[in-house]
């Protein structure tokens, strides 16, 4: 019997699902928030609690089981040191997803589809933003002597197409 079997199939075949929703949790684990259908968002929440919860215990084991899942080392390393900490007061709620608007073409329902905590990523202060300046040019730095070279603007084919469509019609 097939109790208990249910899952959500998002019109894909197996590889295909399996994949989509790995690339599902692989952004999120990136991006920390990204948007996307309703269903997806479901399909793919229990794997990426699941990742979460795998980082509580951190050893080789636990790293290897994430690696099989997500295949990228710099991934699994920033699941188990920047993302772990965030989570090891909580022992689920990991994600949320959060209705955001129908999309224009097929009036699907996406949301916003995020961990609860986050990485928070510190702006730049206006001041910090005026210290940094861009090197010279290296092209300037040969001519530093010579006046620079200014470039006469070019005149415009009949006047510019602008004179030829107008929008106001001439009147007859």
């Amino acid at each position: 019997m097939r109790h208990r079997k249910k899952r959500v199939l998002l019109n894909r075949f197996t590889s295909w699902r399996k994949s989509t929703i790995i690339a599902l949790a692989r952004n999120l684990l990136i991006h920390q928030r990204i948007i996307t259908t309703k269903a997806k968002a479901k399909a793919a929440a229990p794997l990426v609690e699941k990742l979460i919860s795998l980082t509580k215990n951190d050893s080789v084991y636990h790293r290897r089981r994430a690696y099989q899942i997500l295949g990228d080392r710099t991934l699994v390393n920033g699941l188990f040191e920047k993302i772990a900490p965030l989570f090891k007061n909580r022992s689920s709620g990991f994600t949320r997803i959060l209705t955001y608007r129908n999309r224009r073409g097929d009036s699907a329902q996406l949301v916003i589809f995020e961990l609860t905590e986050k990485i928070e990523k510190r702006k730049k202060t206006k001041k910090e933003a005026r210290e940094i300046k861009e090197p010279p040019h290296p092209k300037e730095e040969l001519h530093e002597g010579k006046p620079p070279i200014v470039k006469k603007p070019t005149k415009k084919f009949l006047g510019g197409l602008r004179g030829i469509f107008k929008k106001e019609r001439d009147a007859l």
